[in-house]
């Protein structure tokens, strides 16, 4: 494909929006953000799928998969851009704050760019992305309701995480997870404790104890407690209570130093009578905090791991370098950044349903219906018109408010 779809094809056009997939540049990530499952689905709805080649290759959905499935495949990352009224990326520029800003020059005014844009992260990035003009939409800012349960990407995602936060604890430690009963006599089960018991720290317990460990959690969140019983874990209790524990999207708030120092004392011994330990502490555009101190991995077993979670963004462990694994004290404390991507196919199928529920959401009869009362549309959209308009991110970085009226495009 040279960058213009042949003619025939455009004259579609009319009754068609095209959505294009490109490669994803971000170092080692693996996953695409369209499947080929999906492509029936918003064929029916009206849209065209272009999709770069060999695009879903690292997720081992090959180009003719897509193909098969009425996708077209161009060769070129520039005729994606060229042709598509819809860009769907999984990590757009501002998530991909280095390889992302080659795409910067491929956008143009009127385009929708949907995907993970990290919106609390830099204002300077989003100001470069709102001046090409697209209307884009941070897939992690989709609100935690009932109805856009869907559309949650980001919870997709931590699922993943949690679960393979285990497995990698689970190689790394010398010893067996399950109580085992043999001839040379009985293995007692690993202990795995697990602090943020949020998406991700919920499929970590479940996924300890389908491995057969014995597997507690920890959250300042007090609704947390029956959601760990829920999974099987043992939801151990502090003597110390959050001020106002979480924010009306379900997430838990940052606390004060005070408070945070006190906890790190109580967490302590549980920290050094675990065999694993799986932070997944974070707050919205807040560095997450320090809950395990160097003293604390210095006081646990030779052999223990650390999983942390919350690595990319400074880490949970005051030893944690993000995307290195470290040793220290005999402590090993893993500190992979972007686990999602290491299990590709799932991770890139559950991804294009939730961002097809989306678009199908926010298109109606070819056109984009930006419904300001609408809270998955409003809660989502970060750039339209060249400007930053999303209430809270304007709040975050200082900005004065921005309305936004209500339009069809």
């Amino acid at each position: 494909m040279d960058g213009q779809l042949p003619a025939v094809e455009r004259g579609l056009l009319e009754v068609l929006m095209i959505i294009g997939v490109p490669k994803e540049s971000f170092t080692g990530e693996r996953r695409v953000a369209l499947v080929p499952a999906v492509i029936p689905n918003l064929a029916q709805a009206g849209f065209e799928v272009v999709i770069e080649a060999g695009a879903g290759a690292g997720a081992s959905y090959p180009d003719s998969d897509y193909a098969a499935k009425g996708a077209k495949i161009a060769a070129e990352r520039s005729a994606v851009f060229k042709s598509a009224d819809v860009i769907v990326q999984v990590l757009c520029y501002g998530s991909d704050d280095k390889a992302g800003a080659r795409d910067l020059p491929l956008l143009r005014p009127g385009q929708v760019l949907v995907g993970f844009l990290r919106p609390l992260g830099s204002i300077q990035t989003l100001e470069e992305v709102a001046a090409t003009g697209v209307t884009a939409f941070a897939i992690e800012m989709m609100p935690r309701i009932t109805r856009a349960q869907s559309m949650d990407a980001l919870s997709s995602m931590a699922t993943i995480c949690g679960y393979k936060a285990v497995l990698l604890a689970a190689d790394t430690l010398p010893r067996l997870f399950p109580m085992l009963t043999t001839a040379a006599g009985t293995v007692t089960p690993a202990r795995v404790f697990v602090i943020g018991a949020g998406v991700a720290g919920l499929q970590a317990i479940a996924t300890a104890r389908r491995l057969g460990a014995v597997a507690s959690a920890y959250d300042l969140r007090p609704a947390a407690k029956e959601q760990v019983h829920s999974v099987g874990g043992r939801f151990v209790e502090l003597p110390i209570v959050a001020t106002d524990a979480e924010d009306s999207r379900g997430y838990a708030k940052a606390q004060d130093d005070t408070f945070y120092q006190r906890q790190a004392e109580l967490l302590g011994k549980v920290v050094a009578d675990s065999d694993v330990v799986v932070t997944a502490a974070v707050v919205p555009g807040k560095k997450p905090p320090l809950l395990i101190t160097r003293d604390m991995v210095r006081k646990m077993a030779p052999g223990s791991v650390i999983v942390d979670l919350a690595g990319e963004r400074g880490g949970n462990c005051e030893v944690t370098r993000a995307g290195e694994v470290v040793v220290e004290h005999d402590v090993t404390v893993i500190g992979t950044i972007n686990l999602a991507s290491t299990v590709p196919y799932h991770a890139s199928q559950m991804y294009a349903r939730n961002v097809t529920a989306f678009l199908l959401h926010l298109f109606r009869g070819g056109k984009l219906n930006l419904d300001m009362e609408d809270e998955i549309a409003r809660e989502t959209l970060v750039t339209h018109h060249g400007a930053v308009v999303h209430t809270r991110v304007r709040e975050f970085f200082g900005l004065p408010t921005k309305v936004i009226e209500t339009t069809t495009q």
